[in-house]
């Protein structure tokens, strides 16, 4: 009877240790307010939210995802350099404004760390964070909108096609 009762409590012990190591091998984030995950999307320039399903489930393709296809599409030379100074600027701008939402976390973390907080300056950086939510979401539409423009209705139509296909 021992014998079993040390041999689970020996498991036990050993998943303990196990969940501790795996724990504290996951990577954190340099900001506490944010996932490692979100962080990197912020600073890499990457969409973790979905901003442009609202252009994309409406025919207003993403241009990141059309260049992917320009030999089944067909596109032009002038085309596929369009398509590809929108991205250029897209990811610019995603990445600009990923900083800055970083930057405003940081100040939000600081003043509630440090107990500098009033009402005004919680609306104050709060809303920020909505605005530059926004301002990307608005940078991230509007690079589908150009892209739809740039794409004949036939290419629309089989860039659709090929999405479903994947």
């Amino acid at each position: 009877m021992k014998k079993i009762v040390l041999a689970i409590a020996t498991f036990f012990i050993a998943t303990a240790v196990n969940a501790q190591s795996a724990d504290s091998t996951a990577r954190r984030s340099p900001l506490k307010t944010l996932t490692y995950e979100q962080y990197n999307a912020l600073v890499n320039g990457e969409d973790l939210y979905g901003m442009s399903l609202a252009a994309e489930l409406n025919h207003y393709p993403s241009p990141e995802k059309v260049i992917k296809f320009k030999r089944q599409l067909d596109l032009s030379p002038i085309q596929v350099n369009r398509l590809n100074a929108i991205n250029k600027e897209l990811h610019r701008k995603k990445v600009e404004m990923g900083w800055i939402i970083i930057h405003n976390e940081e100040t939000l973390d600081s003043i509630f760390k440090y107990h500098r907080l009033n009402n005004g300056s919680l609306i104050f950086y709060a809303n920020r964070f909505g605005l530059y939510q926004g301002e990307l979401r608005n940078a991230i539409l509007q690079a589908c909108l150009i892209t739809r423009t740039l794409l004949t209705p036939q290419q629309i139509s089989r860039f659709e096609a090929l999405q479903k296909g994947k």
